[in-house]
């Protein structure tokens, strides 16, 4: 089987029907009426399955004596949850907590449970997944324990590594650990989307969902985006922003380094259009793109594709810290480093931290 071809540009053609511009016409609705009735089925599964967890049906195991935070969304793919990880995990560790972040690791090749630090000798993608990799790499003192079964990992963490707080990635869905906090990440420039549930919109609950959320983290936009719903818990304002530009052997450099440059971008994203923003505010020159599906594994032929397009175009490879950990340490690419700023909200980020 051939591998996918790169996508040349953003927004994709699902990003158009899950983010639209303007309303869509009788006509685009006509078309995806068989993924309205998709939609319909997988929302009845979504939410009898929710009814049951409220009413005590099914019931999320506790781990007595560790703090557990998800952190998750409504949306699938793209909002921004990594880095609001990485920034919990880091400011937990200044505080003096011990640390661990429950993941899946998706994408990972094995099924096989896998714990390290950013400290010791990481696995390979195929054995971690490509987020808990950044992960470590970034939050060395953070403990990654990836696998399906995160109440394992929650029992793993406080026995066999004396954690006292974990954070569970992506774990807004996951029900079956019950958690202390429930933070979710709203991505302000797009907001939900079309408001439908997957396969016809970008959700993966009813907004009513949200009820359930403790603390909305809120990635704020440079550009006015789509008024958001009223959210029934208290929000942090936060927002993202380059800190610096990684070279291809590891040196960090300022921001401008590169402005007026030209560059080629390369990413497996579920929504690039965020990658060539970023790369707009820092002044480069986007002469091509290579937009890749969301994690997907780099062929060496497709990068030897990519650097000879990039050398055609007189441009450098330039991409992000996610797919940073899916290249060969020998492929030259320069690396956008984001930080987050909390804008507004910081005490309800510190009471949901358990940290006063």
């Amino acid at each position: 089987m051939s591998a996918p071809a790169p996508r040349q540009e953003a927004p994709t053609a699902i990003e158009r029907v899950f983010y639209p511009e303007r309303p869509e016409r009788w006509g685009q609705r006509a078309l995806l009426a068989p993924l309205e009735v998709a939609a319909w089925g997988y929302g009845a599964g979504v939410r009898l399955r929710g009814a049951l967890y409220d009413a005590g049906v099914l019931r999320g195991e506790r781990v007595e004596g560790l703090r557990v935070i998800s952190v998750g969304n409504l949306n699938v793919g793209g909002t921004g949850k990594t880095p609001a990880v990485l920034y919990l995990a880091e400011l937990l560790v200044r505080e003096g907590r011990k640390v661990g972040i429950l993941t899946r690791g998706y994408g990972r090749g094995t099924k096989e449970p896998v714990t390290f630090t950013g400290k010791g000798p990481l696995p390979s993608v195929e054995e971690a997944g490509d987020e808990p990799l950044l992960l470590a790499r970034r939050c060395p003192e953070a403990r990654l324990l990836v696998g399906a079964d995160r109440r394992l990992l929650a029992r793993r963490a406080r026995d066999e590594f004396g954690l006292n707080v974990v954070l569970l990635d992506d774990g807004f869905q996951h029900r079956k650990l019950a958690r202390d906090e429930d933070v979710v990440v709203v991505d302000e420039a797009v907001g939900f989307g079309n408001g439908r549930m997957l396969p016809r919109g970008p959700l993966r609950e009813p907004l009513s969902a949200l009820s359930r959320a403790t603390l909305i983290w809120v990635r704020a936009a440079t550009t006015p985006g789509p008024e958001l719903p009223s959210l029934p818990a208290p929000r942090v304002r936060t927002r993202y922003r380059p800190t610096a530009w990684v070279d291809p052997v590891g040196a960090e450099h300022p921001t401008e380094t590169l402005s007026g440059q030209p560059v080629l971008a390369l990413a497996g994203l579920a929504r690039p259009g965020g990658f060539l923003r970023t790369l707009g505010e820092l002044g480069t020159e986007v002469r091509g793109t290579a937009f890749f599906p969301d994690h997907h594994l780099f062929s060496a032929r497709e990068l030897q594709e990519v650097a000879a397009r990039a050398a055609s175009l007189g441009a450098r490879v330039v991409t992000t810290e996610k797919d940073l950990v899916r290249l060969p340490r020998d492929f030259e690419a320069w690396t956008v480093r984001l930080g987050v700023e909390v804008l507004e909200g910081e005490s309800h980020l510190r009471r949901a931290l358990g940290l006063g």
